[in-house]
């Protein structure tokens, strides 16, 4: 990916450690800033310029949310986060303190509503975050999950909007249709939840890859509208 003469790599410090590093891309007039984690390991390494090899489903469509006036915010992590098999990482504590500072970061910057937008491992944590209902936590206008994780699962006492997205054909065994189902149906029934499920595309390679239904292969525009949509309809 090559980002675009606008976009801008910030670095937000982390006590003494290295910082996490966040791409920007900015829109126009912008309503809103969605920050995105993306799924795997969690690792793009970001270069200093906003370049990555990563491929991953969130770069591929990094350009396509300033069309609806929405900043977007890649959100790196200088280690892996793992994963199902190999154990997920993002529960701890660490990486939510640097969740809870990119979203005070932005927040404090911009001024604008701010949606944590996660997908797959990213789901868990979008969740692991929410659910804290701390006071980072609270920043955030709203939440969505695409390709959910089946050991997903949101707080009764979150009160935000939730939008969960799915692919009809995701055939990734840790990434089951029913995961997001199960989310959107066990909202309190006082909240805003909403399931969209996308049909189309192709796959290829690993049922679980971004290149797969589950990473929204050739829909990432239906993916990033409908979000967009449920974001500023809020």
């Amino acid at each position: 990916m090559t980002a675009t003469a606008q976009s801008q790599v910030i670095d937000i410090p982390h006590q003494q450690e290295p910082p996490t590093r966040t791409l920007l891309v900015p829109a126009t007039n912008a309503k809103a800033l969605v920050l995105l984690f993306p799924g795997g390991g969690g690792m793009m390494r970001l270069k200093d310029d906003g370049s990555t090899k990563n491929q991953h489903t969130f770069i591929r469509s990094i350009n396509l949310w300033a069309q609806y006036q929405i900043d977007a915010v890649l959100v790196d992590t200088p280690y892996d986060l793992g994963d199902l098999k190999r154990g997920d990482l993002r529960g701890r504590g660490d990486h939510l303190e640097r969740v809870g500072e990119v979203v005070r970061y932005y927040k404090n910057k911009t001024k604008l509503p701010i949606w944590i937008f996660g997908h797959s491992m990213g789901t868990s944590t979008a969740s692991y975050f929410v659910n804290q209902f701390n006071e980072q936590s609270q920043l955030l206008s709203g939440v969505v999950i695409a390709g959910t994780v089946r050991t997903a699962t949101i707080s009764d006492n979150v009160n935000l909007p939730v939008e969960a997205i799915h692919h009809m054909n995701d055939q990734c065994p840790g990434t089951p249709i029913s995961a997001s189902e199960n989310i959107i149906s066990g909202r309190p029934k006082n909240t805003i939840a909403q399931l969209e499920i996308i049909e189309g595309g192709i796959s290829a390679g690993n049922v679980c890859d971004s290149f797969a239904y589950h990473g929204f292969n050739q829909t990432e525009p239906e993916l990033i509208k409908r979000a967009a949509q449920f974001i500023l309809s809020q």
